[in-house]
């Protein structure tokens, strides 16, 4: 067996219209009938009871849009701090480039050296991509209470309150840290910050800077980061596994091993600490609004590190991305990555139409247009196949010229591009994979079960978002987990040491150079075919809406594909232990589609994002967190284990 599913009793006592869950009970959840799952006892579960042990475990031996912003060049090293080789060491190992590995790399800096380690280059991130906002209560007609209710009636009930409460309270200091840091946003003609709002929200608390928020909070982040002497960046390196090790019953993290993708080479890194904020995994669809970079490399790893993995079910569609189908102009070839189109046009008045332009949402939801984002795709979804169309119309083009202009020039010059002027006509929309709200399950202060490793971002699943994010709560989620992952991150810094002798515990893995340049092209070529089989399954079984025979389906169309590749790469001489680029992508996409599919089965019942036919209502029995328990295997497969084997300190 690979991972042990269950329900686990939520901790949270909701004020907002539902009654909390009471009590610790584990409560064992529907099985995937394919996987025989182990149990294992998780003390004190609740999400207000933080992380702790997990015991009984089994265990066996990018296309840039024509908005341009200018990034500086940050300092990119081949070799820095105290080096054996190939081997690296840091007082801090941050995963990940975007608002949150950068904010915190940014504070921990000031107490030891930090190795940034990013996939591609360091503005290559799901941040980069956010064109909405910051969500903060910064109006004094607002309230902490208020944004709190709209987290939790957006999440479905599924919230852990005590994380709502800290996110929305510590929100808006962040925002003007931010601010203080050098991001620009858009101010109103008093003066003050220009607040929209956006679906879910009942009042305006949208910082944003026009439609490229996500950019100019990047660019301002790095800006910074160039001029910190203690902080080192590792661009076009790729994150293989986790080094970890066996103390007593703990699984602890000593760093990571990376692949440079540019010079071929392994690099392994050794830390005190290290954070994981490697975003989301939305090509495990066939269309996102991700980037290319997005393939759920963090929630792999931790997987395979041992770390609790929480509500991988509730996958985020964002409503309205760019349909190239309906454009004047079609591209002449398909992007990497779909056009988000933000909530903020339909916060600013825009409205949704079919083809024969009959406004459609009233119908479906009282908040219409401003309805949380699984209504509003669910309400697409069901247009579309009610009436056998490929994509629907948001309109904005009743509202003023300059208006639209200045509050969406990056949506304008895309669509622009292709013959659309959005002041004139429709947007041609369809929803698009776009967040995860499930990752690796984390406490207050981003801790794990694994020790001294960190989670913060898309990577995480903090108890914010519940069965649904809230727009805008992201970013702001980022910056409030990067920071309070600070303190605790220092404190065991301060009183721990690298062990330079400790580099030699683990196996290192290998490039394929041996296999010849013909073999390994015949590899790389049936890889991309079957990510993209893959691809094709998530979208067809594991939708917007989902049945459990569609499941089961998936989860077995998805093993044979998984069996089918692997005996394909070994037969042509591929070993265990080999690493490249797009191959470990793939090894990746698989561990998490699977997680995707085991958690949506255990939930029997239709809450936020995960709606399915056979339970399509909400049950207050079920309203509980999924929790997926790693147990390995002798038997498990080459995308559920880890490249070497852990030792025992």
């Amino acid at each position: 067996s690979e991972m042990a599913t269950s329900m686990a009793a939520s901790g949270s006592n909701l004020n907002f219209g539902e009654v909390g869950c009471r009590g610790l009970g584990y409560r064992q959840a529907s099985l995937v009938s394919s996987l025989k799952f182990n149990r294992c006892i998780w003390n004190q579960i609740s999400w207000s009871h933080r992380i702790t042990k997990c015991v009984g475990i089994n265990r066996y031996d990018i296309a840039i849009s024509p908005i341009n912003v200018k990034f500086k060049p940050v300092k990119v090293v081949n070799a820095i701090c105290s080096t054996d080789g190939s081997t690296k060491y840091f007082d801090f190992a941050v995963i990940g480039s975007g608002v949150a590995g950068l904010c915190y790399a940014l504070e921990v800096a000031k107490h030891g050296t930090v190795a940034v380690i990013t996939k591609a280059e360091p503005h290559e991130c799901n941040t980069n991509y956010a064109q909405g906002g910051v969500s903060a209560v910064l109006c004094p007609s607002d309230s902490v209470e208020s944004h709190m209710h709209d987290t939790i009636v957006a999440g479905a009930y599924l919230c852990d309150e005590e994380t709502v409460r800290v996110v929305c309270t510590e929100g808006p200091d962040r925002v003007k840290e931010l601010i203080a840091m050098g991001a620009s946003f858009d101010h109103s003609e008093d003066g003050n910050l220009h607040l929209a709002r956006e679906g879910g929200h009942s009042h305006h608390r949208i910082v944003h800077a026009a439609d490229m928020t996500g950019r100019e909070i990047e660019r301002a982040l790095l800006d910074a980061v160039i001029k910190d002497p203690n902080i080192f960046v590792f661009e076009h390196h790729f994150a293989i596994d986790l080094l970890t090790s066996q103390d007593g019953s703990d699984t602890v993290c000593h760093g990571v091993d990376t692949l440079n993708t540019e010079t071929w080479e392994v690099v392994r890194f050794l830390s005190k600490v290290t954070l994981l904020a490697s975003g989301g995994a939305g090509h495990i669809y066939p269309s996102t609004t991700n980037p290319l970079v997005a393939t759920g490399d963090g929630m792999a790893i931790a997987h395979r590190a041992q770390a609790v993995i929480s509500n991988m079910e509730f996958v985020q569609f964002h409503p309205t991305a760019l349909a190239e189908e309906g454009l004047p102009v079609k591209p002449r070839k398909p992007r990497e990555n779909a056009f988000l189109i933000t909530e903020a046009v339909r916060g600013d008045g825009g409205i949704l139409y079919n083809l024969s332009m009959e406004r459609f949402m009233p119908l479906y939801d009282e908040r219409a247009e401003l309805a949380p984002r699984d209504v509003v795709a669910r309400s697409i979804d069901d247009q579309l196949k009610r009436r056998n169309e490929k994509y629907v119309l948001l309109d904005i083009s009743h509202k003023p010229r300059e208006k639209i202009l200045s509050h969406f020039p990056n949506i304008a010059s895309e669509c622009l591009q292709h013959g659309l002027d959005i002041t004139r006509e429709p947007i041609p929309v369809v929803p698009a994979a776009h967040y995860m709200c499930g990752g690796v399950r984390a406490g207050l202060d981003g801790e794990t079960n694994v020790r001294d490793l960190y989670v913060a971002g898309e990577v995480a699943c903090t108890g914010l978002h519940g069965a649904n994010r809230l727009a805008s709560n992201s970013l702001l989620e980022a910056l409030v987990f990067a920071r309070r992952a600070v303190q605790p991150s220092i404190d065991h810094m301060k009183g721990s040491r690298l062990d330079i002798s400790a580099s030699n515990c683990w196996s290192r893995p290998v490039v394929p150079m041996s296999l010849g340049g013909d073999v390994l092209g015949k590899i790389l070529r049936k890889t991309r075919e079957i990510r993209k089989e893959l691809q094709l399954i998530m979208w067809q079984y594991v939708g917007i809406v989902r049945s459990t025979t569609r499941l089961e389906t998936a989860e077995d169309r998805i093993a044979k594909l998984e069996a089918k590749w692997e005996k394909y790469l070994f037969e042509q001489g591929w070993e265990p232990t080999m690493v490249a680029l797009e191959v470990c992508e793939v090894r990746n996409l698989f561990c998490c589609a699977k997680l995707v599919v085991s958690s949506a089965l255990s939930r029997q019942e239709s809450r936020g994002l995960h709606f399915t036919t056979d339970f399509p209502y909400l049950e207050e029995s079920k309203r509980l967190p999924t929790i997926i328990f790693p147990c390995l295997a002798a038997n498990s497969t080459w995308s559920s284990r880890q490249l070497h084997q852990q030792y025992t300190c």
